[in-house]
C-alpha cells in the first residue's frame, strides 16, 4: 500500500446485543432488534430487513450461525463506512481470543472464569495432554470476511506466547517432574515444551490453512510478551514468534499493548518476518494538541530505533479505554510526531491502541472516523 499513514483497527469491535442474545438464543427485546435496523440503516446495508425478520424467528442451529454472519457482515461495514484502509470483521465469530482458539483445540480443559486486564473475565484452561489440531478455528471466519470485505483484510491471531502464558502447564510440568529436580528449571523447560508443541501442532497447521484460503496479512497478538521480562523468557518469546512465521509467504506483524515496551524494545529487532509492530501509545499520551514535547505518551517509540528495529509502526493514535472522541487535529499531530521520532513516513501506520471491544459501536465509529480524517489531515502536512 503506497499510501502514507493507512488506517487500521486492531481487531475486536464489541458484540451488539442482537448477536449476543441471538446466538446464544435467549429471547430479545424490540429495542435489541430496532437497534439492529437502525445500524442497518446507518451502514446502508440494502438487505437488512432480512436480519429483522430473523430475529424474531425461533431459535435454531441454522439461525444462530445467520446471526453469527449477519454481526460480522455489520463489522465489516462499519469499518468500512468508517474509511479504514486495513479491517477485519471485528472477531464477531470469536468467544474471546483465547477460549476461541482453546476450545476448537484437543488437550485442554477448562477450569473456570479468571478477571484480565481489559476485559472483564477470560474462561482458563489446564493443558491435561499434548494439544492436537482438531479443526481450523479461523478459516471460515476468514472466507467470509473475504467474500464480504472491500479492502485489505488482517487476520488477528491469538499468539502461542500467550496462550501458553495464560493457560495452566500441568501436563508438561508433570512430564517433567521425574527427570528434572530444579523447579526453575523445570518450569522453563515444560513451558518451552509445551509453546513449540502447540506452535508445530496446532498454530502453524491453523496458518497453512489460513495461507491456503487466501490470507495474505496476519497479525500475531501477544499481549503476555513482556508478563516475564527476564531474559530468558524474551529470548524464549522471540524464538516462538520466529518459528511461528518461519517459511510462510505472508505478511506477518506483532501486536503488543499495556506491555512493558522499554523491555519488548530491546528485543524486536530479533524477530523476522515481522513487518509492522502494532503499539499501544494514545493509552499513554495526553489530549492536547502539538507535536514534541507536548507529547509525553510516545517517548519510548524511540527505544526500538534505538535498539534497531527497521519495520513499519501501526501507531496507536486512539485510545480504546476512554468514551473520549479524540479530535481529527489530535489524530494528525500524533501521526506527525512519531514521524519526527521515526524519521520516514513511509513506515508510520495509524491505528487503534488495541482493540474497540470495550466501546460502544456509536464511541468506536466516531474515533474511527476521526483516525480516518486525522490521517488525511496529517498526509496534507506532508504534500
Amino acid at each position: 500500500m503506497n499510501k502514507l499513514f493507512p488506517t487500521q483497527e486492531v481487531g475486536s469491535l464489541a458484540k451488539p446485543s442482537w448477536r449476543v442474545k441471538g446466538y446464544r438464543g435467549a429471547p430479545l427485546s424490540k429495542e435489541d432488534v430496532t437497534e439492529a435496523l437502525e445500524w442497518g440503516r446507518r451502514l446502508e446495508i440494502a438487505d437488512r430487513d432480512i436480519l429483522g425478520k430473523l430475529l424474531t424467528e425461533k431459535d435454531s442451529p441454522k439461525k444462530r450461525k445467520a446471526v453469527l454472519e449477519w454481526s460480522s457482515k455489520y463489522a465489516i461495514k462499519l469499518f468500512e463506512k468508517a474509511g479504514l484502509d486495513v479491517y477485519y470483521d471485528g472477531e464477531q465469530w470469536r468467544s474471546e481470543m483465547y477460549e476461541h482458539i482453546i476450545r476448537n483445540t484437543a488437550g485442554f480443559e477448562f477450569l473456570g472464569h479468571v478477571k484480565s486486564f481489559d476485559y472483564r473475565y477470560f474462561n482458563k484452561a489446564a493443558c491435561i495432554s499434548k494439544p492436537k489440531y482438531v479443526k481450523p478455528f479461523y478459516v471460515d471466519e476468514f472466507l467470509f470476511t473475504k467474500q464480504n470485505a472491500n479492502g485489505k483484510i488482517k487476520v488477528p491471531f491469538t499468539g502461542p506466547y500467550t496462550l501458553v502464558d495464560w493457560t495452566f502447564n500441568e501436563y508438561y510440568q508433570k512430564k517433567l517432574r521425574g527427570r528434572v529436580k530444579d523447579f526453575r528449571r523445570r518450569k522453563l523447560e515444560a513451558k518451552h515444551e509445551f509453546l513449540f508443541d502447540l506452535i508445530n501442532e496446532v498454530v502453524r497447521p491453523e496458518i497453512r490453512n489460513l495461507i491456503d484460503a487466501g490470507a495474505e496479512w496476519i497479525q500475531i497478538d501477544e499481549p503476555a510478551a513482556t508478563t516475564d521480562p527476564t531474559e530468558e523468557e524474551m529470548e524464549l518469546f522471540v524464538e516462538s514468534f520466529n518459528a511461528t512465521v518461519k517459511g510462510f509467504n505472508c505478511t506477518f506483524s506483532l501486536h503488543n499493548c499495556y506491555s512493558n515496551y522499554g523491555i519488548l524494545a530491546k528485543y524486536a529487532c530479533k524477530l523476522r518476518n515481522c513487518s509492522q509492530l502494532t503499539l499501544e501509545f494514545a493509552n499513554r499520551d495526553n489530549q492536547k494538541t502539538g507535536v514534541g514535547d507536548v507529547r509525553v505518551g510516545y517517548k519510548e517509540l524511540k527505544l526500538f530505533e534505538d535498539y534497531g528495529f527497521r519495520g513499519k509502526y501501526g501507531v496507536g493514535v486512539v485510545d480504546v479505554h476512554t468514551d473520549f472522541v479524540e479530535p481529527p487535529e489530535l489524530v494528525r499531530d500524533r501521526i506527525l510526531h512519531v514521524v519526527n521520532v521515526v524519521g520516514d513516513p513511509s513506515r508510520v501506520c495509524a491505528s487503534t491502541d488495541c482493540g474497540l471491544r470495550t466501546r460502544t459501536w456509536e464511541v468506536a465509529f466516531q474515533k474511527l472516523k476521526n483516525l480516518v480524517q486525522g490521517a488525511e489531515m496529517a498526509r496534507k502536512v506532508l504534500k
